[in-house]
């Protein structure tokens, strides 16, 4: 027994170094740019062909070393017989593709004049015609079910609205307060005629200073939701439905109309009606009303009324089954932290009708089978994201793809289903199989090609329970080329969110940790309490405790990989984004193992956080309240990092986007004042123009310098 175990040990190690030693290459920090995504996919209506988009990361202009994102469509045959041929160049970033009815015209949407506008390309051959040309725009094109209509909706701003003599012909102002003060009954929006004079009249130096605004002198702010991504604006606009002829020459005419967002069109079968969305209450002012209600109507736009909706509650229309019988909604409460309920019920019916589908996880991209006795469906759960169906008759949920993959975009037509799946061995290709997702093969190679010459590490899942009773998943990754006996730099990855998810099945992270594990460095990373893909008790296992209790679960996983042997406990490091930037900072003002720690675009002080940044809404969903009451006070005090300042010593890069208003500048810069003012070793790294998605879909540039100088400081601390 001995010498065979003596054999297996020998043999192992045998089968290390010659993984060690085989000719692929490891990942680059350059090999960001070879990921190609894919992203929306459409099945022809008789399920012999079908199109899909590709962003992929190209040259941008002379520059050697900057790069921009193409999305460009494909087409392929569905029995996967041919390789995908593309439809558009890549100069022209087509997207959001829609069959007719019959198979033959495919339309799309593509920038012109300005503005993204829905195009019609024959299959019979051509160049693809522009359909729309409203100076508004178009997107979200859906085929009315006799093809002869194309439903899509545009953005409206306020000003326009305001004095569009098509949508608002009558010159109306909103019903809600427009909350301006000192003006009542919404006075101020009413059309000034008179003559800018900075020296002028009341009304012309009103009609002066709105010249400024024009300009961009000024911004007056009134609104509560200001904050978007990267700028503060104090506009507001509204999505309005539209309906056109679907033959070149026609004219979009606007069958929704009003001070409010109608979207999620659906038609309803052949009936002549359809679904949609839009606010619930018309009275108070849209950034005060977080309920929306689910809407039927006529498709003309007349005989608008309310199907669903109550007070403290947000209804999401899903897609409505082919005949036009059955609808799907989420309804969730408003505002808070929770996973909504999933549901059924036929069009004609009422919410007292409606089936629950038994799901405790956030769902979504939802189809419909064509014989209708399955409704499918997404959800993100422990570590991938998974496609499940619903069987109508026998009420019950089944998981079709598993926990260590991704499935993203899909189509589903008779016994066919395509779809686009993530795994660690390729991090985006198309795969056909049958309706059961079964039976699967791999049909594109966009990054299969090339990561198959490259040597990955492979995620290892385990689990354990905490002091709440929790089971933690935590995968751990051993460097590229490891090799028993030898110690390794061991990198704790942490997620944001906090509600997101990582795993295996999540894409955004894929090229992170096999970057770091070319580098030589162990990367472990978990779901801590508070994370997605695990259930509602789950989900709010972190309310009022942003700090400790998930500190406890990320480094319980730590301490059991660093338990394994082979992690140089001298040589361990952090890092994080977002939430997880806060978490890093909380970490390393509690702990002090870490040799070097990262925070990117992260929250530190929250009572900064609710006026800086525009996902204020986190401080009264999970601290109960607000900075100005004593008790939430109290939380928001206890935990924000900033107040244990003084307790980090670990080297430490902070990493901010210039124009970062989701978490908002000002977090990074306390940060980093409060320790260079205390001389700690910390450098502090801004990002001109990168906003909170930087490392998701930003400058890619910038994503490439934001991991290498990551590496570079870690490299600075273990060596």
């Amino acid at each position: 027994m001995r010498a065979k175990l003596l054999l297996l040990f020998l043999l192992s190690g045998t089968l290390q170094v010659s993984i060690a030693q085989t000719n692929k290459s490891p990942i680059k920090v350059t090999d960001l740019l070879n990921v190609k995504s894919i992203g929306a996919i459409a099945l022809s209506p008789d399920g012999s062909k079908y199109a899909f988009t590709v962003t992929s990361i190209e040259p941008e202009g002379d520059s050697k070393w900057d790069y921009k994102y193409a999305t460009r469509i494909w087409l392929a045959p569905a029995d996967g017989s041919q390789a995908p041929r593309p439809l558009t160049s890549l100069k022209e970033n087509a997207s959001q593709p829609a069959w007719s009815p019959d198979g033959k015209t495919l339309a799309f949407v593509r920038a012109a004049d300005g503005n993204s506008q829905i195009f019609l390309l024959s299959m019979e051959g051509g160049e693809p015609i522009q359909l729309t040309k409203g100076k508004y725009g178009a997107n979200g094109p859906i085929w009315s079910p006799d093809g002869k209509q194309i439903v899509f909706s545009a953005d409206i701003s306020l000003p326009d609205l305001l004095t569009d003599s098509v949508l608002n012909p009558k010159k109306e102002i909103p019903k809600w307060p427009f909350e301006k003060p000192g003006f009542t009954n919404n006075s101020n929006l009413n059309e000034n005629t008179s003559k800018a004079d900075p020296d002028g009249n009341i009304q012309e130096v009103r009609a002066y200073l709105a010249n400024n605004e024009k300009d961009n002198k000024a911004k007056v702010i009134d609104k509560l939701r200001f904050q978007e991504e990267s700028t503060t604006s104090s506009e507001m606009s509204f999505s309005q439905v539209f309906v056109i002829d679907a033959k070149p020459g026609s004219t979009a005419k606007n069958i929704t109309s009003g001070f409010y967002d109608y979207n999620g069109a659906r038609f309803i079968g052949n009936t002549g009606k359809m679904l949609l969305q839009t606010n619930l209450d018309n009275s108070e002012h849209p950034d005060r009303v977080p309920e929306g209600g689910i809407y039927m109507m006529n498709i003309d736009g007349s005989n608008l009324k309310l199907l669903l909706g109550s007070k403290g509650m947000n209804y999401g229309l899903g897609p409505v089954s082919p005949s036009g019988k059955w609808m799907v909604f989420v309804v969730d409460k408003v505002p808070s932290v929770s996973i909504g309920s999933l549901k059924i019920m036929p069009v004609d019916g009422n919410e007292s009708s409606a089936v629950t589908i038994p799901m405790d996880r956030s769902v979504g991209n939802f189809k419909w089978s064509s014989d209708e006795k399955y409704l499918y469906f997404n959800a993100a759960s422990n570590g991938g994201i998974v496609l499940y169906r619903y069987d109508i008759a026998a009420k019950k949920v089944e998981q079709l793809t598993d926990f260590n993959s991704g499935i993203g975009n899909y189509a589903l037509r008779n016994n066919t289903l395509i779809y686009v799946k993530t795994e660690v061995q390729d991090p985006f290709d198309i795969y056909i199989g049958d309706a059961h997702a079964k039976n699967s093969k791999r049909v594109t190679s966009f990054n299969y090609d090339w990561v198959k010459d490259k040597n990955l590490s492979i995620p290892e899942k385990h689990t354990f329970t905490n002091e709440k009773g929790m089971t933690i998943e935590y995968w751990v990754m051993k460097p590229v080329g490891y090799t028993a006996g030898k110690k390794y730099p061991l990198l704790l990855e942490i997620h944001g969110g906090p509600a997101a998810m990582w795993g295996p099945g999540e894409s955004s992270m894929w090229h992170e940790y096999q970057y770091f594990c070319s580098k030589g460095y162990g990367v472990v990373y978990c779901n801590p309490r508070g994370s997605g893909g695990y259930g509602v008790d789950f989900l709010r296992g972190n309310i009022n405790d942003w700090g400790k209790g998930p500190t406890s679960d990320v480094l319980t996983a730590l301490d059991k990989t660093v338990a394994e042997g082979w992690a140089d406990t001298s040589k361990l490091l952090v890092t994080g984004g977002s939430y997880a930037g806060y978490l890093v900072a909380w970490i390393i003002a509690h702990d002090h193992r870490f040799k070097a720690a990262c925070s990117q675009r992260g929250v530190y002080e929250l009572n900064t956080f609710f006026g800086e940044g525009n996902a204020w809404i986190l401080v009264p969903e999970y601290f109960g309240g607000y900075p100005w009451e004593a008790e939430a006070r109290q939380n928001l005090d206890r935990e924000s990092p900033l107040t244990y300042v003084k307790d980090i010593t670990t080297p430490y890069i902070i990493f901010h986007g210039e124009n970062d208003l989701r978490t908002g500048t000002v977090q990074g810069e306390m940060l980093y004042k409060s320790l260079k003012v205390m001389n700690r070793p910390v450098e502090y790294v801004r990002h001109p123009g990168a906003t909170h998605e930087i490392t998701r879909s930003g400058n890619n540039r910038q994503r490439i310098d934001q991991m290498l100088r990551t590496w570079e400081f870690f490299e600075r601390w273990i060596h």
